[in-house]
């Protein structure tokens, strides 16, 4: 299977594309990644979960985690192109990265956020996102849940886990 074709990638274009979910976005390449052996931070996934972060924080007007998260994001892509392009087969990588530039300004001059849509190129990477869209729940775009969603979900699972991750230290 094409790394662009995994279905977690393919529920980041559809959050990413449909409803820029962009903390779900995150949520389900960091999935994607955790199932890969012997990953590291240098896994050309991590650029694409520091695109939605850094434009998850954009929307909520952080303006320096954007661009801190955007200008990482910027790296990655560059490294992406030259060791792993085959991280960008099936989408117009080049308008993706020249979106990325423009927003990198943007939020340099602090200007509002300014949405766009991965540009997908392979017609089957297209047939798996209509495929698969109908079984992600989407939240309305723009509506608060989408904008706040690390304010609004449930954290008590992962409070429990680190707590008694902190026990066992001492």
């Amino acid at each position: 299977m094409k790394p662009l074709h995994h279905p977690y990638f393919v529920s980041f274009i559809i959050y990413f594309n449909h409803n820029q979910d962009f903390f779900e976005c995150h949520e389900v390449l960091e999935a994607y990644w955790k199932d890969i052996p012997n990953r590291t931070k240098e896994h050309p996934l991590t650029a694409y979960i520091l695109l939605s972060t850094g434009l998850y924080h954009w929307r909520r007007e952080n303006y320096i985690g954007a661009l801190r998260t955007l200008r990482k994001a910027s790296i990655k892509m560059d490294q992406m192109l030259e060791h792993h392009p085959h991280f960008t087969k099936g989408i117009d990588f080049n308008s993706l990265y020249d979106y990325l530039q423009n927003s990198i300004q943007s939020i340099e001059a602090r200007q509002p956020f300014i949405a766009f849509s991965i540009p997908i190129t392979s017609v089957t990477l297209q047939q798996r996102v209509i495929e698969q869209a109908p079984d992600l729940k989407l939240l309305p775009i723009n509506s608060d849940e989408i904008i706040h969603k690390h304010l609004l979900r449930n954290r008590s699972e992962m409070i429990r886990l680190r707590n008694e991750k902190k026990k066992g230290r001492r």
